[in-house]
């Protein structure tokens, strides 16, 4: 169940006419790889997502698991690549199918939920707000983990540090698990934000360490409703972004009892919901 490397696709060259201003130059530019992902369960497609390839099977884990449908690694008896090849005969290793443990139950596939998900929109063609109210199962409101206001602030340049393959490419997204005390336990990338989310929450499932109490989650981009769902399904207390979020995602950070900062960036950010969980100076 370990997961392949895939060191040479999370990146590709590919020629440029690079323009700066008066002057024009040829040059092959890094560029981040997407490709598809399709997740099945004993054989049965359940969803397909364009990802950024490596971290599969923690992909994979983060979504079951903030899809409400596994809360640890023992609910997954098994896990593969398919052969998917290519035109070549080479396999792309772009199918994972997952075999879930006796007794765990598989999502419902019904026509009112569509699992095909893309980079920019994360789960689309759910059939109403009701239905992406996923309820976690942990007491994330319950939380009481304190962030010192200058730990915060701290927390982008950290993530920015960390981001290798967005040195080279501008053009990837990064999620970070954080403990209260700024020390980084997980950074994936991924050319979507919602795929970097499930990659560092999934590698909290396999190693069984959920719920993720006590631990700020960092994003960059802005903090979408899926993004807060996710934070809370996986027992989550505080999600950071460093751009805006929506009104759903302030809305449902407050009905799960959600830490919601926005903007943080600088010497400061804008803190939406359950204020009392960041430590102001004296």
């Amino acid at each position: 169940m370990g997961t392949v490397a895939f060191v040479g696709r999370v990146t590709s060259r590919t020629p440029v006419l690079r323009i700066r201003g008066e002057h024009r130059t040829t040059r092959p530019d890094t560029v981040a790889a997407e490709e598809p992902l399709e997740i099945r369960l004993s054989g049965k497609p359940l969803a397909v997502t364009m990802r950024t390839p490596g971290h599969d099977f923690d992909l994979v884990h983060g979504f079951l698991a903030t899809e409400g449908v596994i809360t640890g690694p023992d609910d997954v008896a098994a896990l593969r690549y398919c052969d998917s090849v290519d035109s070549d005969g080479r396999n792309t290793y772009n199918v994972v199918d997952v075999d879930l443990a006796p007794g765990i139950e598989a999502p419902d596939t019904a026509l009112d939920r569509n699992f095909y998900t893309s980079s920019s929109c994360g789960v689309c063609g759910k059939a109403s707000i009701d239905a992406i109210r996923t309820r976690t199962r942990y007491d994330v409101a319950g939380d009481g983990v304190r962030v010192p206001l200058e730990t915060l602030l701290a927390l982008p340049d950290r993530l920015r540090a960390a981001q290798e393959v967005f040195e080279k490419t501008g053009g990837l997204h990064a999620a970070g698990l954080f403990t209260a005390d700024g020390e980084l336990g997980a950074l994936r990338e991924d050319v979507g934000r919602h795929n970097a989310v499930d990659k560092v929450i999934g590698d909290g499932v396999r190693e069984g360490r959920l719920p993720l109490a006590g631990s700020v989650l960092m994003v960059s981009g802005r903090a979408s409703f899926e993004l807060t769902q996710k934070a809370a399904m996986a027992g989550i207390p505080v999600l950071a972004a460093v751009s805006a979020p929506s009104s759903l995602a302030v809305e449902l950070a407050a009905d799960v009892g959600i830490t919601l900062v926005g903007f943080l960036r600088g010497d400061g950010c804008n803190v939406y919901t359950r204020t009392e969980r960041v430590q102001l100076p004296a």
